[in-house]
């Protein structure tokens, strides 16, 4: 087995639960760059409700500084979602959070749409907003305009300081039976998602590990495309995920600190 060169990190639950750093993270990741001579370091997440500006100020409010987290190195399926939208010339319709929309160019006046965006939206998760997205892809489908269904991803819930709370999966799931059109996946636990870290630290999947509180798209999705995953009990973690789901994690630990601590001692 091949040493680990390069750490994938998720953030949301795993280094962070909305504004509350999760225990030791910020100590964990400090001691993880004291090494960066011998490892590189991304961050891959999900993260749909924040732009890449909004997000990057939030990390920065929690004290992960630019030497610890600089705004590069920082990779979200809402960012994979926008260069999907530019790589195919489409005008969507944006099923996301307001502070989200500015990693989006604003559509001309009058702009037809023919693709949904659909990312963390908890204010537009209603009725009528989810009839109006359905209608924009059926009549592009009736016009044989090929319309997409692009989801940042499709995680089932995310853990909230009050709890977990539904993620853009289901409303997804919900436009797919509405429409019968197949959401194109950005995020996590997608292949291609990974590769964008991969391929800027320049690494085989085989020379990294990622670490994230989701047995599926985190763990699950890292081991499909050949990194290692460890799994923390933090964020969205519920007892027995690393035993349930048909994953078989690399590592199941307390927290991201203990993660940081099988990585420096060549565990994993």
């Amino acid at each position: 087995m091949k040493a680990i060169r390069g750490v994938c990190i998720d953030l949301s639950g795993t280094l962070h639960i909305e504004d509350t750093l999760t225990p030791g993270a910020l100590e964990a990741l400090t001691q993880l760059r004291s090494h960066e001579s011998q490892l590189q370091i991304r961050f891959v997440s999900n993260t749909s409700k924040d732009s890449s500006a909004s997000l990057v100020a939030r990390l920065r409010r929690l004290g992960f500084t630019d030497a610890l987290v600089p705004a590069a190195a920082v990779f979200t399926s809402l960012s994979a979602a926008a260069k999907k939208v530019a790589i195919e010339n489409r005008t969507p319709l944006l099923l996301v959070a307001n502070e989200a929309k500015a990693d989006f160019e604003t559509p001309k006046e009058g702009a037809v749409f023919d693709a949904v965006v659909v990312g963390l939206a908890p204010h537009s998760f209603e009725y009528e907003s989810l009839s109006h997205a359905m209608n924009v892809l059926l009549e592009a489908k009736a016009a044989n305009k090929n319309p997409m269904l692009i989801a940042t991803h499709k995680g089932r819930y995310f853990q909230r300081k009050d709890g977990l709370a539904m993620g853009p999966g289901p409303f997804v799931a919900a436009l797919e039976y509405a429409t019968g059109i197949e959401a194109q996946v950005v995020g996590k636990p997608e292949p291609a998602f990974f590769k964008l870290a991969l391929d800027d630290m320049g690494l085989q999947p085989d020379e990294c590990v990622h670490i994230g509180d989701d047995v599926r798209d985190d763990v699950g999705g890292a081991m499909a495309v050949g990194m290692r995953g460890i799994l923390v009990r933090t964020g969205k973690y519920r007892p027995g995920d690393e035993t349930t789901h048909g994953i078989t994690p690399s590592s199941t630990v307390q927290d991201f600190g203990a993660a940081v601590d099988l990585i420096l001692k060549g565990l994993v």
